[in-house]
């Protein structure tokens, strides 16, 4: 059974930086993309970031490109989002997503397996 479980959430100034982190197991890791998305309080889940299999081809939402990484480590089963220039419409539960292949997704039903959620509040 495949099991995503984040960590780095928390609070911080506008302007400041998080670190996400996503680790995955129950799978081959290396053989599937993995997403980041969020939700905002009243509002769907939106889709972040995503990298492919093999960590090189990333993909963003406008509103985070430039500020927001993604990578990924295959031996350590581990997606990252690296979070810059933090805003408070940044605010919002950041969930890691296993797609079920190997090529970059952006929407939710592309997603197998979800994270439980990290909650991300970014003061102004």
């Amino acid at each position: 059974q495949v099991q995503l479980v984040e960590h780095g959430g928390g609070f911080v100034q506008g302007g400041g930086s998080l670190r996400l982190s996503c680790a995955a197991s129950g799978r081959t890791f290396s053989s599937y993309a993995m997403g980041w998305f969020r939700q905002a309080p009243g509002k769907e889940r939106e889709f972040v970031a995503v990298i492919n299999w093999s960590g090189d081809y990333t993909y963003y939402q406008d509103s985070v490109k430039g500020r927001f990484t993604i990578s990924r480590d295959n031996v350590k089963n581990t997606v990252y989002l690296q979070m810059n220039s933090l805003k408070p419409e940044d605010t919002a539960i950041y969930y890691c997503a296993e797609s079920r292949n190997a090529g970059v997704q952006v929407t939710t039903r592309a997603y197998d397996y979800w994270g439980q959620g990290t909650q991300v509040n970014v003061s102004s």
